[in-house]
């Protein structure tokens, strides 16, 4: 059993620093990527992951609620990820070309894949197939389902359209949102969750960014830091002592959710730029534009 933990764990710690490299899509040198990961996994992810998921961790005895990931993965990866935007720069033609996703169907089929396999992502948290598994995969499913909707409708009324990549957008804030939460709350909370994740993260994907004018590719602070700040909270708010066996703390989950942006921010910053002054971090003008897939790797994606 604590091989098979060990592994589960691990894939936590691999699929945090994936989440990174969707804020930086397009302009981030490959040495230099695989350079910040390495140090990124030691020095912010693990001392994080420690603090709140080892008993006897410091945010972890204080009280600090995170079933799944919410702080240790996704708002530390989200806020590491803004760094990286607002360290790099914006893409060439940013906010002055037409940057819609490259394939929609397969956009769909990526949210659908994640949909599914988030159940083994917080139920499977609960290390045993029991009721709290039980609760934690039907928690996920409410939030989820309801923070489709809840982009889809703020986005109906903002833009005047309902679209696919809404849809699925407000799916991963909702699966984003409830993953500290889905083994503490029980229908209500989730379907709050939800609803609030779904709105807030069109917002900050949309409004916020464009006002703070940064250049997130794929919305890692939008939906992941925000997603993951706002299920934090909420599940401080919203936890069943019945179902887990703790009370939550909105007090003491903003604690954890301030400890984490702070850490992981101001240590992201520095490896940041010590990479840079070291091999340089960004690519060139040319590298580019003729795309990172040709120009770093010699392939051609169709």
């Amino acid at each position: 059993p604590e091989t098979v933990y060990f592994v589960y764990q691990m894939t936590f710690a691999i699929i945090t620093p994936a989440l990174i490299t969707g804020a930086f899509a397009d302009r981030m040198k490959f040495s230099a990527m695989l350079v910040f990961m390495t140090l990124w996994s030691i020095l912010v992810y693990s001392p994080i992951a420690h603090m709140v998921w080892e008993p006897s961790g410091w945010l972890a005895t204080a009280g600090i609620l995170d079933f799944a990931g919410g702080t240790v993965v996704h708002i530390n990866a989200g806020i590491a990820g803004l760094v990286c935007c607002l360290v790099l720069g914006k893409r060439i033609g940013y906010g002055k070309e037409a940057m819609a996703p490259h394939n929609l169907t397969l956009t769909l089929i990526g949210g659908a894949m994640l949909w599914v396999g988030w159940f083994g992502f917080n139920a499977g948290s609960a290390v045993a197939a029991d009721g709290r598994a039980g609760f934690a995969m039907f928690a996920t499913q409410v939030a989820t389902a309801a923070a489709a909707l809840a982009w889809m409708f703020a986005e109906w009324a903002a833009k005047g359209k309902p679209s696919v990549l809404g849809i699925v957008s407000g799916a991963v804030a909702g699966l984003v949102a409830v993953t500290p939460a889905s083994g503490f709350v029980g229908t209500l909370g989730a379907l709050v969750i939800g609803i609030v994740a779904g709105v807030l993260c069109f917002w900050s994907a949309t409004w916020l960014k464009h006002k703070l004018g940064y250049d997130d590719s794929l919305d890692a602070f939008g939906v992941h830091c925000v997603g993951g700040i706002i299920g934090a909270l909420l599940t401080g708010v919203f936890a069943v002592k019945d179902i887990s066996g703790f009370d939550g703390s909105l007090i003491l989950q903003a604690k954890g959710v301030l400890t984490t942006l702070i850490y992981s921010g101001v240590v992201s910053f520095v490896l940041l730029k010590i990479i840079d002054m070291v091999i340089g971090i960004r690519v060139t003008e040319e590298q580019e534009r003729e795309g990172l897939d040709v120009s770093l790797h010699g392939e051609k994606v169709e």
